[in-house]
């Protein structure tokens, strides 16, 4: 088996009420239910929807990389 490898990306926008780090999970297993081969993921963008004042939730931008099928 070669250790090279091609991968393919993808980007998710996850959200949680909670926190950046629970929307990057949201975001991560929602793409683990139709991707395979996931290796690795890249925030790349923050940001957050504000309601009455307070943080509502967080927006993550994720970019996902997977290994492309032999």
């Amino acid at each position: 088996m070669s250790k090279n490898h091609v991968y393919k990306t993808t980007e998710l926008v996850g959200s949680s009420e909670t926190s950046v780090e629970d929307a990057v999970r949201v975001a991560v297993r929602r793409g683990a239910k139709t991707l395979h081969g996931l290796k690795w993921f890249e925030v790349s963008e923050i940001r957050g929807h504000i309601e009455k004042g307070e943080i509502g939730h967080w927006q993550v931008t994720v970019k996902l990389g997977f290994t492309l099928d032999e």
